[in-house]
């Protein structure tokens, strides 16, 4: 599967895609909510060899942590980069920053009730794009 390792740009993107499409995929079944589906994704892309119970961790943060604040795909991305960088605090720390600059720079905010009352319906793709990045932020 996809690891912290360089590998060639072609195959580093189509892992990126297939972390994307799978968090897409996840959310749109239902069986997950954007911040469980994010963490899902990146943790079968990245570190597949750990078990599917960490993904249990996401479960509060759907919806904007139940209060519709912070978007539940970037509390799952976040948690995402902790499990797949266990080693590198720091890293993860300027990972987590950068993925908020990112969305907020793409999506406006990071509030979920901001984003879905001017975006309806974009949660899935949200979603998606948010596993993705993170996966291409920890391929290097």
């Amino acid at each position: 599967m996809f690891s912290l390792k360089k590998k060639q740009p072609d195959a580093i993107g189509g892992q990126v895609e297939l972390v994307k499409n799978e968090a897409e995929a996840l959310f749109r079944s239902g069986r997950m909510h954007c911040a469980e589906a994010v963490l899902a994704a990146v943790k079968n892309g990245v570190r597949p060899e750990l078990s599917d119970e960490v993904v249990k961790l996401a479960a509060g943060f759907g919806g904007g942590s139940g209060a519709g604040c912070i978007c539940g795909a970037v509390a799952g991305g976040t948690m995402a980069l902790g499990l797949v960088l266990p080693d590198d605090r720091k890293r993860a720390i300027r990972l987590t920053k950068e993925l908020q600059h990112w969305f907020k720079q793409t999506y406006s905010a990071t509030c979920c009730k901001l984003i879905t009352a001017e975006h309806k319906g974009i949660c899935a793709v949200l979603t998606g794009n948010v596993a993705g990045k993170v996966a291409e932020m920890v391929r290097s």
